[in-house]
């Protein structure tokens, strides 16, 4: 069982960072041959998500969507202006948990793991749990 900090510097104000090569890189390490992988951002304007690594257009549609669904500009109570970045946040989720066998993190053939920057810049740390199986 292991624990990892990743600090992750976002550069706009909303994007999808891929953090998949570093999420295999740490699988690589760990030594982990069978077990569960999971990622959680530890911040409540930003979120994870596993998604299309293929198409960027497919990041530049989520994050649109997300935009007309919560728009940045709408009409909240929340005093810090960032409502809408903690409501897209609880849409996409803070954690998902990845499989992994023989070594290697499970993902389909189009998929990356993302950060989901949605009030940025900013500094996040994303800790990744390595548990391997018994």
């Amino acid at each position: 069982m292991s624990l990892h900090r990743l600090e992750i510097s976002t550069q706009q104000r909303m994007e999808l960072v891929d953090l998949t090569a570093k999420l295999k890189g740490l699988v690589r390490q760990s030594g982990v041959r069978e077990g569960i992988c999971v990622v959680a951002v530890m911040h409540t304007t930003a979120g994870i998500t596993v998604n299309e690594n293929t198409d960027p257009h497919v990041r530049d549609d989520i994050l649109a969507a997300l935009e007309r669904a919560v728009p940045s500009s709408g009409h909240y109570t929340h005093a810090e202006g960032n409502a809408h970045a903690h409501v897209k946040s609880s849409l996409v989720g803070h954690s998902t948990a990845l499989v992994v066998s023989d070594g290697k993190l499970q993902l389909g053939s189009w998929q990356a793991v993302y950060l989901c920057e949605f009030d940025g810049p900013r500094r996040r740390e994303v800790q990744v749990k390595l548990q391997a199986d018994k």
